[in-house]
Protein backbone atom coordinates (compact mmCIF):
# COMPACT_ATOMS: atom_id res chain seq x y z
CA UNK A 1 0.00 0.00 0.00
CA UNK A 2 1.28 3.45 -0.97
CA UNK A 3 0.04 5.66 1.83
CA UNK A 4 0.57 8.90 -0.12
CA UNK A 5 -1.58 7.86 -3.08
CA UNK A 6 -4.90 9.76 -3.01
CA UNK A 7 -5.34 9.72 0.78
CA UNK A 8 -8.47 11.27 2.31
CA UNK A 9 -8.17 15.01 2.81
CA UNK A 10 -8.74 15.90 6.48
CA UNK A 11 -10.05 19.32 7.42
CA UNK A 12 -7.23 21.86 7.86
CA UNK A 13 -8.49 22.88 11.28
CA UNK A 14 -8.50 19.25 12.40
CA UNK A 15 -4.92 18.80 11.19
CA UNK A 16 -3.78 21.98 12.93
CA UNK A 17 -5.39 20.89 16.19
CA UNK A 18 -3.83 17.44 16.02
CA UNK A 19 -0.41 18.84 15.11
CA UNK A 20 -0.47 21.27 18.03
CA UNK A 21 -1.56 18.53 20.42
CA UNK A 22 1.10 16.11 19.16
CA UNK A 23 3.85 18.72 19.50
CA UNK A 24 2.78 19.53 23.06
CA UNK A 25 2.59 15.84 23.99
CA UNK A 26 6.03 15.12 22.54
CA UNK A 27 7.60 18.04 24.39
CA UNK A 28 5.99 17.05 27.69
CA UNK A 29 7.22 13.48 27.29
CA UNK A 30 10.63 14.79 26.28
CA UNK A 31 10.87 16.86 29.45
CA UNK A 32 10.14 13.72 31.43
CA UNK A 33 12.92 11.80 29.66
CA UNK A 34 15.43 14.52 30.53
CA UNK A 35 14.88 13.76 34.21
CA UNK A 36 16.49 10.37 33.50
CA UNK A 37 19.07 11.45 30.93
CA UNK A 38 22.79 12.00 31.25
CA UNK A 39 24.42 8.78 32.38
CA UNK A 40 24.40 5.02 32.01
CA UNK A 41 20.91 3.76 32.88
CA UNK A 42 19.62 0.42 34.08
CA UNK A 43 17.62 -1.40 31.44
CA UNK A 44 15.46 -4.46 30.98
CA UNK A 45 15.15 -6.68 27.93
CA UNK A 46 11.82 -6.97 26.15
CA UNK A 47 10.62 -10.13 24.46
CA UNK A 48 12.29 -9.14 21.20
CA UNK A 49 15.63 -8.60 22.94
CA UNK A 50 15.61 -4.81 22.66
CA UNK A 51 16.27 -2.67 25.75
CA UNK A 52 13.70 -0.63 27.64
CA UNK A 53 14.10 1.82 30.52
CA UNK A 54 11.72 3.19 33.11
CA UNK A 55 11.79 6.44 31.15
CA UNK A 56 10.44 4.74 28.00
CA UNK A 57 7.44 3.44 29.90
CA UNK A 58 6.78 6.63 31.85
CA UNK A 59 6.98 8.80 28.72
CA UNK A 60 4.53 6.61 26.81
CA UNK A 61 2.10 6.55 29.73
CA UNK A 62 2.20 10.34 29.86
CA UNK A 63 1.42 10.62 26.14
CA UNK A 64 -1.35 8.04 26.41
CA UNK A 65 -2.92 9.89 29.35
CA UNK A 66 -2.89 13.16 27.43
CA UNK A 67 -4.49 11.61 24.35
CA UNK A 68 -7.14 9.76 26.36
CA UNK A 69 -8.15 12.90 28.21
CA UNK A 70 -8.37 15.15 25.15
CA UNK A 71 -9.33 12.68 22.40
CA UNK A 72 -11.04 9.71 24.11
CA UNK A 73 -12.30 8.27 20.82
CA UNK A 74 -8.87 8.05 19.20
CA UNK A 75 -6.82 4.89 18.90
CA UNK A 76 -3.27 4.54 20.16
CA UNK A 77 -0.48 2.18 19.10
CA UNK A 78 2.62 2.44 21.29
CA UNK A 79 5.89 0.58 21.38
CA UNK A 80 5.69 -0.22 25.09
CA UNK A 81 1.97 -0.80 25.74
CA UNK A 82 0.48 -1.98 22.47
CA UNK A 83 -2.80 -0.90 20.90
CA UNK A 84 -5.94 0.59 22.37
CA UNK A 85 -9.25 1.37 20.66
CA UNK A 86 -8.37 -0.47 17.43
CA UNK A 87 -10.33 0.55 14.36
CA UNK A 88 -10.65 4.20 15.36
CA UNK A 89 -10.69 6.70 12.49
CA UNK A 90 -7.76 8.57 14.05
CA UNK A 91 -4.83 6.57 15.43
CA UNK A 92 -1.79 7.92 17.26
CA UNK A 93 1.41 5.86 16.86
CA UNK A 94 3.92 6.53 19.62
CA UNK A 95 7.58 5.76 20.23
CA UNK A 96 8.36 7.41 23.58
CA UNK A 97 12.13 7.09 23.11
CA UNK A 98 13.43 6.24 19.66
CA UNK A 99 17.09 5.42 20.09
CA UNK A 100 16.89 3.86 23.55
CA UNK A 101 20.44 2.54 23.23
CA UNK A 102 21.68 6.09 22.67
CA UNK A 103 19.50 7.46 25.46
CA UNK A 104 20.63 4.94 28.04
CA UNK A 105 24.28 5.85 27.35
CA UNK A 106 23.75 9.59 27.62
CA UNK A 107 24.00 10.24 23.87
CA UNK A 108 21.66 13.12 22.87
CA UNK A 109 20.47 11.85 19.46
CA UNK A 110 17.33 10.11 20.77
CA UNK A 111 13.84 11.37 20.00
CA UNK A 112 10.19 11.25 21.02
CA UNK A 113 8.15 10.21 17.97
CA UNK A 114 4.44 10.72 17.39
CA UNK A 115 2.68 9.93 14.13
CA UNK A 116 -1.05 10.31 13.55
CA UNK A 117 -3.01 8.38 10.94
CA UNK A 118 -6.42 9.54 9.74
CA UNK A 119 -8.45 6.94 7.89
CA UNK A 120 -5.33 4.73 7.84
CA UNK A 121 -3.17 7.32 6.05
CA UNK A 122 -0.30 9.27 7.68
CA UNK A 123 -1.44 12.83 8.40
CA UNK A 124 0.70 14.30 11.21
CA UNK A 125 4.29 13.68 12.27
CA UNK A 126 6.35 15.00 15.17
CA UNK A 127 9.97 14.15 16.02
CA UNK A 128 11.15 15.91 19.18
CA UNK A 129 14.76 15.74 20.36
CA UNK A 130 14.72 16.76 24.04
CA UNK A 131 18.46 16.81 24.69
CA UNK A 132 19.09 18.89 21.56
CA UNK A 133 16.15 21.27 21.92
CA UNK A 134 14.94 20.46 18.40
CA UNK A 135 11.47 19.67 17.09
CA UNK A 136 10.68 18.73 13.50
CA UNK A 137 6.97 18.47 12.75
CA UNK A 138 4.57 18.40 9.83
CA UNK A 139 0.98 17.87 8.79
CA UNK A 140 -0.30 16.80 5.41
CA UNK A 141 -0.51 19.79 3.09
CA UNK A 142 0.67 22.22 5.78
CA UNK A 143 4.43 21.91 5.29
CA UNK A 144 7.23 20.91 7.62
CA UNK A 145 8.76 23.02 10.38
CA UNK A 146 12.00 22.84 12.33
CA UNK A 147 11.76 24.71 15.62
CA UNK A 148 9.01 26.86 14.12
CA UNK A 149 10.83 27.67 10.87
CA UNK A 150 10.02 26.12 7.48
CA UNK A 151 12.13 23.04 6.83
CA UNK A 152 13.25 21.91 3.39
CA UNK A 153 15.38 19.08 2.10
CA UNK A 154 18.71 19.73 0.42
CA UNK A 155 19.25 20.55 -3.23
CA UNK A 156 22.01 17.96 -3.60
CA UNK A 157 21.82 16.50 -7.10
CA UNK A 158 24.30 13.63 -7.10
CA UNK A 159 25.35 10.88 -4.72
CA UNK A 160 28.93 12.02 -5.24
CA UNK A 161 27.99 15.15 -3.26
CA UNK A 162 25.68 13.43 -0.76
CA UNK A 163 25.83 12.69 2.95
CA UNK A 164 24.46 9.17 3.49
CA UNK A 165 23.43 8.03 6.96
CA UNK A 166 22.34 4.81 8.63
CA UNK A 167 21.57 3.81 12.20
CA UNK A 168 23.88 0.89 12.87
CA UNK A 169 26.57 -0.64 10.71
CA UNK A 170 25.53 -4.08 11.91
CA UNK A 171 22.16 -3.54 10.25
CA UNK A 172 23.71 -2.23 7.10
CA UNK A 173 26.06 -5.19 6.68
CA UNK A 174 23.35 -7.77 7.22
CA UNK A 175 23.66 -10.25 4.31
CA UNK A 176 20.31 -9.08 2.93
CA UNK A 177 21.59 -5.51 2.58
CA UNK A 178 25.38 -5.74 2.49
CA UNK A 179 26.23 -5.40 -1.19
CA UNK A 180 23.63 -2.73 -1.91
CA UNK A 181 24.51 -0.58 1.06
CA UNK A 182 28.22 -0.94 0.40
CA UNK A 183 27.63 0.24 -3.15
CA UNK A 184 25.64 3.24 -1.91
CA UNK A 185 28.36 4.21 0.57
CA UNK A 186 30.99 3.89 -2.16
CA UNK A 187 29.11 6.40 -4.30
CA UNK A 188 28.56 8.95 -1.52
CA UNK A 189 30.69 11.90 -0.46
CA UNK A 190 30.14 11.17 3.24
CA UNK A 191 28.85 8.19 5.21
CA UNK A 192 27.96 8.47 8.89
CA UNK A 193 25.90 6.72 11.58
CA UNK A 194 23.94 9.74 12.85
CA UNK A 195 21.09 7.37 13.09
CA UNK A 196 17.74 6.41 14.53
CA UNK A 197 15.11 9.08 13.94
CA UNK A 198 17.67 11.90 14.04
CA UNK A 199 19.06 10.81 10.68
CA UNK A 200 15.66 11.23 9.05
CA UNK A 201 15.28 14.64 10.70
CA UNK A 202 18.64 15.65 9.27
CA UNK A 203 17.36 14.78 5.79
CA UNK A 204 14.11 16.71 6.31
CA UNK A 205 16.03 19.80 7.41
CA UNK A 206 18.56 19.68 4.57
CA UNK A 207 21.57 18.77 6.71
CA UNK A 208 21.92 15.29 5.19
CA UNK A 209 20.71 13.85 1.91
CA UNK A 210 19.99 10.15 2.49
CA UNK A 211 19.04 8.08 5.55
CA UNK A 212 18.70 4.30 5.32
CA UNK A 213 17.05 2.16 8.00
CA UNK A 214 16.86 -1.50 6.91
CA UNK A 215 14.77 -2.34 10.02
CA UNK A 216 11.92 -0.09 11.21
CA UNK A 217 8.83 -0.84 13.27
CA UNK A 218 5.66 1.21 12.64
CA UNK A 219 6.30 3.36 15.73
CA UNK A 220 9.81 4.10 14.45
CA UNK A 221 8.51 5.20 11.06
CA UNK A 222 5.10 6.69 11.90
CA UNK A 223 5.95 10.42 11.71
CA UNK A 224 8.66 10.16 9.08
CA UNK A 225 6.65 9.88 5.88
CA UNK A 226 4.70 13.05 6.68
CA UNK A 227 7.76 14.96 7.88
CA UNK A 228 10.03 14.11 4.95
CA UNK A 229 7.32 14.45 2.30
CA UNK A 230 6.18 17.83 3.58
CA UNK A 231 9.81 18.98 3.58
CA UNK A 232 9.96 18.21 -0.15
CA UNK A 233 11.65 14.81 0.03
CA UNK A 234 10.62 11.19 -0.22
CA UNK A 235 10.19 8.46 2.36
CA UNK A 236 9.63 4.84 1.33
CA UNK A 237 10.56 1.36 2.41
CA UNK A 238 13.55 -0.22 0.68
CA UNK A 239 11.29 -1.55 -2.09
CA UNK A 240 10.00 1.93 -2.92
CA UNK A 241 6.58 1.81 -1.27
CA UNK A 242 5.55 5.06 0.44
CA UNK A 243 4.45 3.45 3.69
CA UNK A 244 5.28 3.51 7.40
CA UNK A 245 4.36 -0.17 7.67
CA UNK A 246 6.98 -1.63 5.32
CA UNK A 247 9.49 -2.74 7.95
CA UNK A 248 12.23 -0.46 6.63
CA UNK A 249 12.72 3.19 5.77
CA UNK A 250 14.64 5.32 3.28
CA UNK A 251 14.51 9.12 3.48
CA UNK A 252 16.05 11.26 0.76
CA UNK A 253 15.83 14.75 -0.67
CA UNK A 254 13.70 13.25 -3.46
CA UNK A 255 16.15 13.96 -6.28
CA UNK A 256 18.37 11.07 -5.19
CA UNK A 257 15.67 8.61 -4.20
CA UNK A 258 15.45 6.38 -7.25
CA UNK A 259 19.23 6.14 -7.50
CA UNK A 260 19.45 5.25 -3.80
CA UNK A 261 16.87 2.47 -4.16
CA UNK A 262 18.66 1.13 -7.23
CA UNK A 263 21.96 1.06 -5.35
CA UNK A 264 20.39 -0.64 -2.31
CA UNK A 265 18.97 -3.31 -4.57
CA UNK A 266 22.48 -3.96 -5.89
CA UNK A 267 21.36 -3.00 -9.39
CA UNK A 268 22.56 -0.43 -11.86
Amino acid sequence: MDETENPPNPDTRELQELLKAAEASARAAGDLTLDHFGGILATERKGDGTPVTAADRAAELLIRKTIAERFPGHGILGEEFGESNPGARIRWIVDPIDGTRSFMRGVPLYGVLIGIEIDQAPAVGVAHFPALGETVSAARGLGCNWNGRPARVSGTETLAEAAVLTTDLRFAVDPAHDSGFSKLVGLAALARTWGDCYGHALVATGRADVMVDPVLSPWDAAPLLTIVTEAGGRFTDVTGRATVHGGSGVSTNGTLHDEVLTSLAGAG
